[in-house]
């Protein structure tokens, strides 16, 4: 079966190949920032994703145009609000923050521009980030009188350093892609007409790999890490002795033996 997503107002979805899934944000007049619709359109697709993946095996997440991956909140949808409709919106955007962080399925951000504030969170809730050698990145909520509310202040640390993340948090200023590649929050940097097609090859051999496998290994990386070494390395094997009794294992082992590639199935 194919998966199918509604029509978003904001955000464009489609299946790359059989098993790839790009999601592009798509509010490029306003640098794709992120308002109420788009919370709600993106926790449809992570909602949809959690409860039936369907063929979808990896998703890229991109945003529209050449500039910028998403420039963070809409401020100007957020002039004047009230405090309940601003803690409103915020709890939406943090069930479909925390749904993207917690998505089984591998996501791969190919940040083709500038990502600040919401924008860089969205990344930091990926797996890992492609980006363009021309963008630029912050937290910039400290400038505005708030504070990241979406991760930023977990996830900056666990992926740059504490000492360093803190610096960025309360200056609030920017840095490039270089400096976000030596610090090890960006896996590669690429030419910005480049950065989509490099995240859709790596997502493609993703796809091709055994997906049960893809999924408990991002499951033990990820819960893994919150625990004390002995008990993580307990919660990998845990998560290896799920795979022993599959037909995905019994066919690779079967096609090394019979030296052709596997066809993985997901069972």
């Amino acid at each position: 079966m194919n998966q199918a997503f509604p029509h978003y107002d904001t955000l464009t979805v489609h299946m790359e190949n059989e098993h790839v899934l790009l999601v592009t944000l798509n509010r490029p007049q306003v640098g794709n920032a992120l308002n109420t619709q788009m919370g709600h359109d993106l926790l449809d697709v992570w909602n949809r994703l959690t409860e039936d993946a369907g063929p979808v095996r990896c998703v890229v997440l991109t945003g529209a145009g050449e500039r910028i991956f998403c420039g963070g909140g809409d401020l100007k949808e957020r002039n004047g609000m009230s405090r309940e409709v601003w803690q409103r919106q915020h709890e939406l955007f943090e069930r479909m923050y925390w749904t993207l962080v917690d998505l089984p399925l591998p996501v791969i951000a190919a940040v083709n521009g500038h990502a600040y504030a919401g924008g860089l969170e969205m990344a930091l809730s990926c797996d890992f980030v492609y980006a363009s050698r021309q963008a630029r990145f912050a937290l910039t909520e400290v400038t505005l009188g708030i504070m990241p509310g979406a991760g930023g202040t977990q996830n900056l640390p666990r992926a740059i350093g504490e000492r360093r993340a803190k610096e960025i948090l309360m200056t609030g200023r920017p840095f490039d892609a270089q400096q976000g590649l030596d610090w090890g929050l960006i896996n590669a940097l690429h030419e910005p007409a480049q950065v989509l097609p490099a995240a859709l090859e790596t997502a493609n051999v993703i796809a091709g790999n055994a997906p049960l496998s893809v999924r408990q290994i991002k499951k033990s990386v990820r819960y893994g890490g919150q625990m004390e070494l002995r008990t993580a390395f307990r919660f990998e094997i845990e998560a290896y002795n799920h795979l022993i009794d599959t037909d995905d294992r019994r066919e690779g082992v079967l096609a090394f033996n019979e030296k052709r590639k596997p066809v993985f199935k997901g069972r």
